[in-house]
């Protein structure tokens, strides 16, 4: 580590107004963008990087995005070495650049002051349609990424600041809504601009070599506060093991392998033993197992570190080329980055629990449980409408896990009904907790939730999620969470269960219901207090 003369109030000072800029990026993107994915949901996420391409802030957006991020501000790096000047941006979704999958598109905006190339202001969204075999771009059964629609590597999207219309007229033409794409991209570019604008700003009134000082100090700091809680970690070694449901065109299991090791100054994780790569689209490219590694080291120390390339100096990585979280191409990707991202989380959490016992939480749902659904409403428009939707977290080592909500890689809000039904094709007949869906134990899984559209024309349904074979696990003799389960009623009351990763039609009053998974229990039932189960018998009540 460095040391740098800037006194800790100017550090702080700028620290918090690269953090700040970020998050006024994210609300640019979020006010201007056209999809209610990313006006309505916020599935998006901002990030601001040094000249050197080190992230030296971000929004609390999107743990999956912006772990990923480093990679591809590095990927347009090493591609446009020499060719990077005042007024360009860059675009790319690629996952074998650093993209996360094809939905989620990244536009990087360099920032001169002075002449001086200062750093950049990052942007990636979900794109709610980018082409593909099927409406929403999210094919749970794709075989390869040729399948899940444009795939776009790093190029100049905005040359001296000129849009290339070109490019922005080529991902237009790929997408079943353009328009809807073209707004969310100018949404992307100008959060951009706006973080260009403040840093600059920033700069301005700080000066220079202040402020690069600071960026150092900063990174130095998240290191220092992170090696200041390791130190107290005991010395050890632990494997976790878990498994994805199928990838979509095979039944079979896939397992997740990983051992970690933590010494005094340093973290490992190795992932060998983990599933070759398989047909399916549960492949994550390496960015993305990258991310889910970020956030647990980020979860099991203090959240409060500031998040930026500091913080992930002490820890090592090991991912097996060909495995099913190191996949190469044209391996399908698109469950990856949404499903397996998330167990990615849940066996990193299994061998930390029994490294650090009181730290860790029983498995939340373990599933964003996507929910695409895509056609032409009543005037013959196309529309494509995406949903994540939450669950259970799970039972924590003091407190209850929290009903229906989005747990770790995903950070996402849900989609009004009233939205909605105004905009889409659709309406929504339930939203509820899925009662006892959490495991029992001193401290209960929080509830899944069901939810259920009818659909008002034709359409086609797209399913993407987990957690149907293989349950939730329960912590400490706590009860596993249950399973989560999709089903169609056909309008003549025929009910059909539906596999977890699947595309399918539905008539004109059928309806679509997701009911998700409840998290684990941790401890012994016998063992809840007296006021949780007063608690409990108030719930029944009420329910």
């Amino acid at each position: 580590m460095k040391t740098t003369p800037v006194d800790v109030i100017t550090r702080e000072v700028i620290r918090g107004g690269l953090e700040y800029i970020a998050e006024e990026m994210g609300i640019i993107l979020r006010n201007a963008a056209y999809s209610t994915n990313i006006k309505e949901r916020m599935d998006h996420s901002c990030s601001l990087f040094d000249f050197e391409g080190r992230m030296t802030a971000q929004a609390e957006h999107i743990p999956v995005h912006l772990g990923a991020m480093p990679l591809t501000v590095k990927s347009v790096l090493e591609k446009f070495e020499g060719e990077i000047f005042p007024g360009d941006s860059f675009i790319l979704n690629d996952p074998y650049l650093g993209g996360t999958h094809l939905p989620d598109i990244t536009i990087v905006t360099p920032i001169f002051y002075k002449e001086n190339l200062v750093g950049y202001s990052v942007s990636r969204a979900h794109h709610s349609d980018i082409g593909g075999m099927t409406p929403g771009s999210m094919p749970g059964n794709a075989t390869d990424i040729f399948q899940e629609g444009l795939r776009i590597p790093p190029v100049k999207i905005v040359s001296k600041g000129e849009v290339n219309k070109d490019i922005l007229n080529l991902i237009m033409i790929n997408s079943r809504t353009p328009k809807v794409r073209k707004g969310d991209l100018m949404a992307q570019l100008s959060a951009n601009w706006i973080g260009e604008k403040r840093l600059k700003e920033l700069i301005s009134v700080r000066g220079l070599e202040t402020y690069k000082l600071a960026v150092d100090d900063i990174l130095n700091y998240s290191e220092r506060r992170f090696l200041s809680i390791i130190k107290n970690f005991p010395e050890s070694e632990s494997e976790g093991r878990d498994y994805l449901d199928g990838d979509g065109v095979d039944d079979k299991l896939v397992e997740l392998v990983v051992n970690v090791k933590t010494t005094k100054d340093h973290v490992y994780f190795d992932f060998t033993g983990t599933s070759n790569q398989v047909r399916g689209a549960v492949n994550c490219p390496y960015a993305v197992t990258l991310s889910g590694s970020y956030y647990v080291l980020r979860s099991i120390t203090d959240p409060t570190i500031p998040a930026n390339e500091g913080l992930y100096r002490h820890l090592t990585v090991t991912v097996p080329k060909g495995t099913v979280l190191n996949a190469l191409p044209p391996a399908a990707v698109v469950g990856g980055n949404v499903e397996t991202s998330q167990r990615i989380v849940d066996t990193l959490l299994k061998a930390f629990s029994k490294i650090i016992p009181d730290r860790i939480p029983a498995a939340s749902q373990g599933t964003m449980n996507n929910l695409i659904i895509g056609g032409r409403d009543q005037q013959g428009n196309p529309f494509t409408f995406y949903e994540t939707i939450g669950g259970g977290s799970g039972g924590r080592p003091t407190k209850d896990g929290v009903d229906g909500i989005h747990t770790n890689m995903t950070n996402t809000m849900n989609t009004p009904i009233e939205e909605i039904e105004v905009r889409y094709p659709l309406i929504v007949e339930e939203y509820s907790f899925r009662e006892n869906s959490g495991g029992k134990g001193k401290f209960r899984g929080g509830l899944g939730i069901i939810r259920r559209f009818r659909a008002k024309v034709p359409v086609v349904v797209s399913l993407l999620g987990e957690r149907q074979k293989v349950p939730p696990w329960g912590l400490k003799d706590g009860e596993d969470g249950l399973t989560g389960v999709y089903y169609r009623i056909t309008k003549d009351g025929q009910k059909i269960i539906l596999q977890g990763k699947i595309t399918t039609p539905l008539e004109s009053d059928d309806v679509i219901v997701i009911e998700t998974p409840g998290g684990g229990g941790l401890g012994k039932k016998q063992k809840r207090s007296k006021e949780l189960l007063e608690n409990d018998k108030l719930n029944e009540k009420m329910n």
